[in-house]
């Protein structure tokens, strides 16, 4: 089953059942932090009840932080609301084998209220209302996400046990692009790349990236919402199949202060009979759209950066000379850029490369469609793209700079009046919440930097 893309109908579930080959069916969601959340179903129940009724979860899903604890500051979801459950309802179509589990399928659901319409705070549903958005001008976005990850040797549990110190990087030296380096963690990059074949993702390929023991498998663009689902899925499993092999992984942004875990998001429009949008008979290639969905994407980047980089440790990766961007500005095929141009004719696209291996994909998504609509709906001109070091030209002022700290970001996303119009106040207000959660633990903490700097010196 894992040879070949394997996306299910019911009525291929029905019969995977009733022969035996699948005993349980995952009904999950996506969370605020990007992870998949919900139930084991047995078969039988998942198709005698699920299906024609769908599952209920507990409605704090969407209302913790990143250790599971209830936290306050939501509207939606407190001890005064009583904890109550909001519905799970399966998209069929992302119902797909999970082959690196024995008897085993998922689909992934939109959330609902109990008492009936969509949760508008789910990842899931900002990302559709942006799709409408599009849908409404006769547009469909394409898009592919490129996530980087560290193998390390340890199991999960043993570096748990460490504190995430002195673990063992699968690769000790830099394996960028080395057909060696690879080969030593073929074993493992082979079966998460037929694995997630046999998931229904379709595998393009896998190279090693700079930092000792780190790795990058890229998978074909889809449309937007199949590219993020599969996103999640893919994380989820790869981290699934490292523990099936005594190994770990990590997508965090900035595991060490070596070159930071990315994923790069290239977007491209088409019309929905299919032509490409953004090609056209301007400058470069472009249509008058591309220039005013880029020149919406300049415009926007500062005030929607906290979809894009939501965690205090995805801002470390943001340093001149690192590949990760720190100027807001674009360029054709310059890696320097925050938004890099690549691609023509039916293949021109851009590429965000902000976003690290933690973001949110439909979030992200989001942000870089409503960026683009603020653009074409205000016809925004599009500036000279940038030739050369862009680092330099964020550091003397010259071009604006990428937030540097969540803090920097969560309140340019508060007082955004793009953001807010696109998203909705309740959604912002949501997310600002989950950044001062964040906050607030972070400077809680007390770290090993200070007990090192402060213990004897101080």
């Amino acid at each position: 089953m894992g040879s070949k893309r394997s996306m299910l109908t019911l009525d291929r579930l029905k019969e995977l059942i009733e022969d035996g080959t699948i005993d349980t069916v995952l009904v999950a969601i996506t969370d605020m932090q990007g992870r998949l959340q919900g139930k084991r179903c047995a078969a039988e129940y998942f198709l005698n009840e699920v299906v024609p009724n769908a599952t209920e979860a507990c409605n704090y899903l969407l209302a913790v932080d990143v250790d599971m604890n209830t936290v306050d500051g939501y509207e939606m979801s407190s001890w005064e609301r009583g904890y109550g459950d909001f519905v799970l309802r399966p998209d069929f179509d992302t119902l797909r084998l999970v082959p690196w589990q024995e008897g085993t399928a998922l689909v992934l659901a939109d959330i609902e209220w109990v008492e009936g319409g969509a949760v508008p705070v789910s990842p899931r549903q900002i990302l559709r209302k942006q799709l409408d958005r599009l849908a409404e001008r006769g547009l469909e976005a394409y898009v592919g996400t490129e996530l980087e990850f560290i193998v390390f040797d340890d199991t999960y549990e043993a570096a748990w046990d460490k504190a995430y110190h002195g673990l063992r990087p699968s690769n000790q030296y830099n394996v960028d692009y080395s057909m060696l380096g690879t080969a030593r963690l073929e074993p493992l990059l082979r079966r998460i790349r037929n694995d997630m074949t046999g998931a229904g993702l379709y595998v393009e390929s896998a190279k090693g990236e700079c930092n000792p023991g780190q790795h990058e498998i890229a998978f074909k663009y889809d449309r937007a919402l199949a590219t993020c689902d599969n996103h999640g899925i893919y994380k989820n499993g790869a981290k699934e199949i490292a523990a099936l092999e005594g190994k770990s992984l990590t997508f965090m942004a900035k595991y060490n202060e070596r070159e930071g875990n990315s994923c790069h998001i290239h977007l491209s429009l088409r019309t929905t009979e299919g032509e490409p949008a953004f090609a056209g008979d301007g400058p470069g290639g472009f249509s008058p759209l591309m220039e005013h969905f880029l020149a919406g994407q300049l415009a926007g980047l500062r005030e929607l950066t906290y979809f894009l980089a939501p965690n205090i440790n995805s801002y470390k990766r943001f340093v001149p000379g690192s590949f990760a961007p720190t100027t807001v500005a674009w360029g054709s095929d310059n890696r320097t850029c925050a938004l890099r141009v690549v691609g023509h004719g039916q293949s021109l696209r851009f590429e965000n490369r902000v976003p690290g291996g933690d973001v949110n994909p439909y979030l992200a998504v989001a942000a870089l469609i409503a960026a683009g609509l603020h653009g074409v709906d205000n016809e925004l001109p599009l500036e000279p793209e940038l030739s050369g070091n862009a680092y330099a030209a964020g550091e003397s002022g010259e071009k604006p700079t990428v937030p540097t700290t969540l803090r920097e970001s969560a309140t340019l996303l508060g007082e955004s009046e793009l953001a807010r119009a696109a998203f909705g106040d309740d959604v912002i207000d949501h997310y600002l919440n989950a950044a001062r959660i964040e906050l607030s633990a972070y400077e809680a903490a007390v770290t090993d930097w200070e007990r090192i700097r402060g213990f004897e010196r101080l």
